[in-house]
């Protein structure tokens, strides 16, 4: 496999790992010491939920969003038969930015500074994925 497959794959895990370790750990604490019936925990209503909690399902969402554009260029790559390093720079670059992004959502309330360094990781996902989409068109045969 690939450097692009392999953070795939990682992105993939990471996903779950916030579904599990935030999303899922507060949903089944709320619901295992009956502060919550099954049915409150709706993603559409958050009201009267912590801000911690709000945080925690948008970065799985965010998660969630990405997750098939990254997919799509690496079957791209894939399909293409590419493996370049450049490519491995950027898939690494890629999912370091994804990894700080998250973290930088979960651990922090949404300041405007704290947005504007989220936001800064975010940006950094979306060049790599450009860059990634370009050197894929110009360069596959």
């Amino acid at each position: 496999m690939t450097i692009p497959v392999w953070v795939l794959l990682a992105f993939a895990g990471w996903t779950l790992l916030i579904l599990i370790t935030n999303v899922g750990v507060y949903r089944w604490g709320r619901i295992l010491t009956r502060r919550s019936e099954i049915g409150d925990l709706q993603a559409y209503n958050l009201e009267g939920h912590s801000d911690w909690y709000k945080r925690s399902m948008r970065a799985h969402a965010n998660c969630v969003e990405n997750l098939p554009v990254y997919g799509a260029i690496v079957l791209v790559i894939v399909v293409a038969g590419l493996d370049a390093p450049t490519l491995d720079v950027l898939a690494l670059v890629f999912m370091g930015a994804r990894v700080i992004h998250s973290l930088i959502h979960l651990s922090f309330k949404q300041t405007n500074i704290v947005t504007s360094f989220r936001f800064t990781f975010f940006l950094v996902q979306f060049v790599c994925m450009v860059w990634m989409s370009i050197y894929v068109a110009l360069y596959a045969t």
